[in-house]
């Protein structure tokens, strides 16, 4: 009798800080693709942004935070711990060496899709893993399926997700305004901010 290898997603980003919107795009993308393990991987050193407000130990410091009381959703410091730019293959090739025999899905949100084929070797993402396309409002069903198709053929699983309105920008601006934050992180984010602050 053959064993299936483990089911793991990956959601990358700034996590510059990390917000409840995060951690429903991490809950519902593992539950809908009855994923084993979902990893939240801070981006260490981003090769198309510059100017993040914490560096990258405290990101992760703060993601670690943001997953406890999570089940089945852990924070890697893969990119963190990695010098030089962090690309995406570079981490899903890792987590592949790591990880033989894994089913792997990388999620990203639909916003991103179109500029996919720009990214550094998206051909050998898609060898490595599914995408795991997070669709917000905006976009209809039909449009976003037929974009899946085009860019990652068979390669590709739509996961709805609430919307949340809530961002990384908007945090900020109310740390530096004096407004209160604390309902819009997980309660160890907040306690990291807060310290910071």
């Amino acid at each position: 009798m053959s064993r299936r290898g483990r089911r793991i997603g990956v959601l990358g980003g700034a996590f510059d800080p990390p917000h409840i919107g995060h951690m429903v795009i991490a809950q519902e993308v593992r539950w809908r693709l009855g994923l084993d393990e979902l990893l939240l991987i801070p981006v260490g050193e981003p090769p198309d942004r510059v100017g993040l407000a914490f560096d990258a130990t405290t990101r992760a410091r703060m993601v670690e935070r943001a997953v406890d009381g999570y089940p089945g959703v852990r924070c890697s410091r893969i990119e963190v711990d990695r010098p030089g730019p962090s690309f995406t293959i570079d981490t899903l090739e890792a987590i592949a060496d790591g990880e033989p025999g894994a089913e792997i899905w990388f999620a990203l949100g639909a916003d991103r899709l179109p500029t996919f084929p720009r990214w550094h070797l998206p051909h050998r993402i898609l060898e490595l893993a599914r995408l795991a396309v997070v669709s917000r409002s905006g976009m209809s069903e039909g449009d976003l399926t037929a974009l899946a198709e085009r860019i990652a053929p068979g390669r590709w699983d739509v996961v709805e997700v609430p919307t949340i309105g809530v961002s990384s920008t908007m945090i900020r601006e109310r740390i530096a305004t004096g407004a209160p934050f604390e309902a819009l992180v997980p309660s160890g984010v907040g306690e990291i901010l807060r310290e910071r602050a």
